[in-house]
C-alpha cells in the first residue's frame, strides 16, 4: 500500500511538472527574459547576448512598421490632395474660359493658377510613386521576411531549451539529495542518467545558441543599415518635394502678380457714350488774332486766356472767356 501511495505521488509530480512546462511554453511568444539559471559563465553571456539582439531585433521591426504607417498615410493624404486638387484645377479652367471676355485679368489669373495646380498634383503623384517604391515596400516585406523569423524563431527555441535545462538542473538537484539519503545503486544510476542527459543537452544549447547569434547579428545589422537608408530617402524625397512644389507656386504668385499690377497701372477704358462726361479741361493762351464769324464764336486777340475742352483726340473751345 505504501508503495503505490509513493508511486502517486511521483506520478503526480511528474504531470503538475509537465503541466508546468507546457503553460510556461505556450504563454511565452517571445525571448524569455531569465537569468534564474546559470548553466555556466558562457551560457549566461551567450542567454544576454541573445537576449539583446532579441529585443534589438523586435524595436527594429517595429520602427520598419511604424515608418511604413506613417508612410501609408502621407500617401493617402497626397491622394485626397490630388483629387482635390484636379477638380479645382479643371474648376479654374472652365471659368477662365467662360469669363476671358467679360473679366479679362481674373480669369487670366485663374486659367494660371489652373495650370499651376496640374503641375502640383504631378508632383503628388511621383512623390506618392517614391514613397510606395522606396519606403513602403521594402520595409514591409523587410519587417514581415523569413531572414528575421528564422533568426526569431532560433532564438525562441534556444529560449525553450534554457528552460528545459532549468528543468534538468532541479530535477539533478532532487536526484543528488536522494542519493545523500539513500546511496543506493538505483538512485545513483538515475543521477548518472540525467547527468549525462544534463551534458547532452547543454552541447545541444551551444550549438543552437551560436546559430541563433549569428542569425541575429545578421539581422540587426541589415535591419539597422536598410531602416537607416529608407529613412534618409523618405526625408530626401519629402524635401525635393516640397522645393519643387515651392518652385512652382513662386512661378504662377509672380505671373498673377505680373497681370495685376498691369491691370493696376493701365489707364481706365471709358466706354464712348461717357466720354463726353469724362473731358479734360485746360487754360490755353490765343497766339493768333481770330475773328469770330458768328454768334456763337469767340474773337480773339493775342494774349487772350480761354478754357480749353479735350474729347478724346478732339479739342474744342468753351464758350467761356477769360478776361
Amino acid at each position: 500500500m505504501e508503495a503505490l501511495r509513493k508511486q502517486a505521488n511521483k506520478f503526480k509530480e511528474q504531470v503538475a511538472k509537465q503541466q508546468q512546462a507546457v503553460i510556461k511554453q505556450f504563454s511565452t511568444t517571445g525571448y524569455e527574459r531569465s537569468d534564474s539559471v546559470v548553466i555556466d559563465e558562457v551560457e549566461l553571456q551567450r542567454h544576454q547576448q541573445l537576449e539583446k539582439l532579441y529585443t534589438s531585433t523586435r524595436s527594429g521591426r517595429d520602427f520598419q512598421k511604424d515608418i511604413v504607417r506613417a508612410a501609408e498615410g502621407l500617401v493617402s493624404i497626397g491622394s485626397k490632395h490630388i483629387e482635390v486638387g484636379t477638380k479645382f484645377s479643371d474648376d479654374c479652367f472652365r471659368y477662365g474660359g467662360e469669363n476671358n471676355a467679360s473679366d479679362e485679368a481674373l480669369a487670366k489669373a485663374a486659367s494660371l493658377y489652373g495650370g499651376a495646380l496640374r503641375n502640383v498634383e504631378k508632383e503628388y503623384e511621383d512623390f506618392n510613386r517614391i514613397l510606395s517604391s522606396q519606403t513602403i515596400d521594402p520595409l514591409r516585406a523587410m519587417s514581415m521576411g523569413t531572414p528575421l523569423e528564422d533568426a526569431r524563431g532560433l532564438a525562441q527555441r534556444y529560449s525553450r531549451m534554457r528552460h528545459e535545462a532549468e528543468l534538468l538542473s532541479a530535477e539533478i538537484a532532487r536526484r543528488k539529495a536522494r542519493v545523500r539519503e539513500a546511496p543506493i545503486a538505483e538512485n545513483t544510476t538515475k543521477l548518472q542518467q540525467y547527468e549525462a542527459k544534463m551534458i547532452e543537452h547543454k552541447a545541444s544549447m551551444a550549438v543552437l545558441g551560436k546559430e541563433a547569434a549569428a542569425a541575429l547579428a545578421a539581422v540587426e545589422s541589415q535591419q539597422q543599415r536598410v531602416t537607416l537608408q529608407r529613412l534618409v530617402g523618405m526625408v530626401e524625397a519629402e524635401k525635393l518635394f516640397h522645393l519643387r512644389l515651392a518652385a512652382i507656386l513662386d512661378d504662377v504668385e509672380a505671373e498673377m502678380s505680373s497681370e495685376k499690377q498691369k491691370r493696376e497701372s493701365a489707364p481706365p477704358t471709358l466706354p464712348s457714350h461717357k466720354r463726353a462726361e469724362k473731358a479734360q479741361y485746360f487754360l490755353a493762351e490765343a497766339v493768333h488774332n481770330f475773328n469770330g464769324s458768328t454768334e456763337k464764336e469767340l474773337s480773339l486777340i493775342v494774349g487772350d486766356y480761354v478754357v480749353v475742352r479735350q474729347v478724346s483726340v478732339l479739342i474744342t473751345i468753351s464758350a467761356l472767356k477769360v478776361l
